[in-house]
């Protein structure tokens, strides 16, 4: 070959190559912008159910299969709610037996392949729960954005807004809980989710343009009533929780903020998805300059929030050591940080976004006393 057609021939495969990494990059970037509205994450492995008894069902035996607390499963067309390992029960060196709560919808046979989620509820308050609500739209800048609301008795509002892999369906876990405490709470559906306004080029911002609408949907309970509201946010809800007791005109409504799982440093998530997405690590720059440069998405948010003009109500962080979604270091330099203002409750051996489904009573006595002297 000529020196020439050489050169020319490995140019053209240097920039086949570069070419290839940059679409990858995009690749991986797009799938963590796009793992919001009830999309499956990544990081959620694929679990074979082998079996199923009265009360029981056999799954793949997995750290993910294996964790501690109560949990939904879901495959196309079947729902069903999970309990703990069953202690006495006969496993295998492949296969693990749980406690089956129930079957929502559909059918768990031999060889249906399940994904485990946070969300143990379908439908609405009404049908899941058997709780009265009213459907609302509440007005955003991008349009009407769907809306459960719980009445109560007290004049506090809880806004809670869903995270990644999950819909407003995740906010029915503790809506019985929050009745208890006779609190109104507005169960908000935000840009991209079935129903809600297309967000611009139909990508999340992973909370950088969201929080809008959690800012929309404070607007909207000063309007129907509240004196006051708590922002409760899993995962990118937690980010726009946070952006919205920074950035908005209302913030001096803002009385206190639940934290699940909070996305706080944007592009160690970004990362993560990727590498469920087995992009190669050393393309993982290129997914997070992906995303900021198709989204805008940039910034310090545990600068913004521990910062001069940053957080300045009570706020209760849930988050632990096995989130590999969000890490829970910036959690924890949160609290360090803030200390006085900002309480972490470590919680070992959950998954992202599914503090409360590791161990229920213990998460909702820890949100029972944060909550007391906010209402």
């Amino acid at each position: 070959m000529r020196p020439a057609t050489a050169t020319a021939a490995a140019v053209t495969t240097l920039l086949g190559a570069g070419a290839a990494a940059v679409a990858i990059g995009r690749y991986a970037g797009d799938a963590a912008l796009r793992a919001s509205a009830g999309r499956p994450l990544p990081a959620d492995p694929r679990l074979t159910v082998h079996g199923t008894g009265p009360g029981r069902i056999t799954l793949t035996r997995c750290l993910a299969s294996l964790r501690p607390g109560t949990y939904g499963i879901e495959g196309p067309g079947v729902h069903a709610v999970v309990g703990p390992v069953v202690a006495d029960a006969r496993h295998s060196a492949d296969t693990v037996v749980r406690r089956l709560v129930r079957v929502t919808h559909g059918a768990l046979g031999a060889g249906t392949r399940v994904r485990l989620t946070p969300q143990l509820y379908v439908g609405d308050p009404r049908s899941a729960l058997g709780i009265d609500h009213t459907d609302v739209d509440v007005p955003g800048e991008l349009g009407a954005l769907p809306a459960w609301f719980l009445p109560g008795a007290r004049g506090t509002w809880i806004i809670a807004v869903h995270g990644l892999g999950t819909t407003r369906a995740h906010t029915m876990n503790l809506m019985p809980f929050l009745r208890t405490q006779h609190l109104p709470v507005l169960g908000l559906s935000y840009r991209g989710d079935d129903g809600a306004p297309r967000p611009q080029g139909g990508l999340g911002h992973l909370g950088d343009s969201e929080w809008r609408d959690v800012d929309a949907a404070i607007r909207h309970a000063v309007r129907g009533g509240a004196e006051r509201v708590i922002l409760y946010g899993w995962s990118t809800g937690g980010a726009m929780a946070v952006h919205a007791a920074v950035r908005s005109p209302l913030r001096d409504r803002i009385s206190g903020l639940v934290l699940d799982s909070p996305v706080l440093d944007w592009e160690a998530t970004v990362r993560a998805l990727a590498v469920a997405r087995r992009t190669p690590r050393a393309l993982l720059p290129l997914a997070v300059r992906a995303v900021q440069g198709r989204t805008g998405v940039h910034g310090d948010r545990l600068g913004e929030a521990a910062g001069p003009g940053g957080l300045r109500v009570p706020t209760l962080v849930f988050h632990g050591p096995d989130d590999t979604v969000a890490p829970w270091q910036p959690s924890r330099e949160l609290a360090g940080r803030l200390p006085g203002l900002v309480v972490l409750q470590p919680t070992p051996h959950a998954p992202h976004a599914a503090m409360w489904n590791a161990s229920p009573a213990v998460y909702e006595e820890a949100l029972r006393r944060f909550l007391t002297p906010l209402m």
